[in-house]
């Protein structure tokens, strides 16, 4: 019988063994799994700061670009006023000629060439007593062709303004 009692006692080790493998590995599991835990809490912390991070930067960035884009409509809108401001002065001074050239209120006249002896046959050379050229040779303009005259600069007059406010855009925009 002391063989039974040998396999017994060893079959008893080897159960113990066995049990204590297996309690070591279930130990072993325990303490893995609380480590890859805490490394997959703390890796989870992390990127959570990340993404947070990276929303606080967008959010103030998206601030920043819509806070220059309310400053580029404020500065576009002054500038758009003041372009309507500038065009409604020179129609209202267009205008006011108009009126005075079509009342006979004022007359446009040009300078002659001194050097042109035909054409200052036909003209006078006295001044007026309002002349500011001392007696240089002036020739007065038909009223109609007066108007047709300022038709032509009050045109022109617009398309410089017009000029003036889209480089002033640009130049907004640019910035």
């Amino acid at each position: 019988m002391p063989a039974i009692g040998l396999i017994a006692a060893t079959y008893r080790w080897f159960v113990l063994a066995t049990v204590l493998a297996c309690g070591s590995a279930a130990v072993t599991w325990r303490v893995q799994d609380w480590r890859y835990g805490r490394q997959l809490a703390e890796q989870a912390r992390l990127h959570s700061d990340t993404l947070n991070q990276l929303t606080s930067a967008a959010e103030t960035q998206q601030r920043a670009e819509h806070n220059k884009r309310l400053a580029l409509e404020q500065q576009l809108s002054a500038s758009e006023q003041n372009h309507y401001r500038v065009l409604s002065d020179v129609q209202r001074d267009q205008d006011r000629l108009r009126d005075r050239l079509a009342t006979a209120d004022v007359r446009l006249s040009v300078l002659l060439d001194a050097s042109d002896a035909v054409s200052i046959a036909a003209v006078s050379t006295a001044s007026g007593p309002g002349g500011v050229d001392h007696g240089a040779v002036r020739a007065r303009l038909d009223p109609a062709h007066a108007q047709r005259i300022v038709a032509i600069t009050d045109a022109g007059d617009r398309g410089l303004i017009a000029l003036q406010a889209c480089q002033a855009y640009v130049r907004a925009i640019i910035r």
